[in-house]
């Protein structure tokens, strides 16, 4: 093949990839939530192996152009259009709200324990904690950091505790995989804002 005939098939490809681009951003868009990448792939027409392709190179796009406003995110196999954190005092202004939502002490060493010896218990919780964390583990259920996944096999039969992919999404983790191991963890790093009022 002619370097000339080799030249116009990578034009032809980046062009279809441009295409592929404009549609994975309108539905992105559209959508305003996370979008699972075999549902992507469906409306592609194509295989997931290209469709990550697609994706993995449409988020670098987005990474190399500093002056964009937003990002591409992935948390297991789901991706979704967020804004840059650079900004969020602007979206503050805009939406008339503190957007970063607080957690205590409490709620965040409840968290911490949930996040690395999932799936466990609120009597186990506190069993490491050494108080009790009932108010800790409603405030990060109603912040959908962590959800109720089952009742353990035991006398009383008490419910289980599992972190979410909010949870992934707001501390910009893919997966549980990424989390720093307990050797490396430190609780500043996990930390959006200290309440210092709640103390249970």
């Amino acid at each position: 093949m002619s370097e000339l005939n080799i030249k116009q098939l990578e034009i032809e490809e980046v062009s279809t990839k441009n295409i592929y681009f404009s549609i994975i951003e309108s539905l992105l868009f559209v959508t305003g939530e996370s979008l699972k990448l075999s549902e992507i792939a469906n409306i592609l027409e194509c295989s997931i192996d290209f469709t990550i392709e697609l994706l993995n190179e449409l988020i670098m796009k987005y990474e190399e152009e500093e002056e964009r406003g937003i990002k591409i995110i992935v948390t297991n196999d789901e991706y979704q259009f967020v804004t840059k954190s650079c900004n969020s005092e602007y979206v503050q202004k805009l939406l008339k709200t503190n957007i970063k939502q607080s957690l205590s002490q409490a709620s965040l060493e409840t968290l911490a324990i949930v996040a690395y010896k999932q799936p466990i218990t609120r009597v186990e919780i506190e069993e490491i904690r050494g108080v009790k964390s009932d108010r800790a583990i409603y405030t990060l259920s109603e912040k959908k950091l962590i959800k109720e996944n089952g009742r353990k096999n035991v006398p009383g039969r008490p419910i289980i505790y599992v972190t979410t992919d909010e949870f992934l999404k707001h501390f910009d983790f893919e997966s549980l995989g990424e989390m720093p191991s307990l050797e490396e963890f430190n609780k500043e790093d996990l930390d959006p804002s200290i309440d210092e009022n709640e103390t249970d």
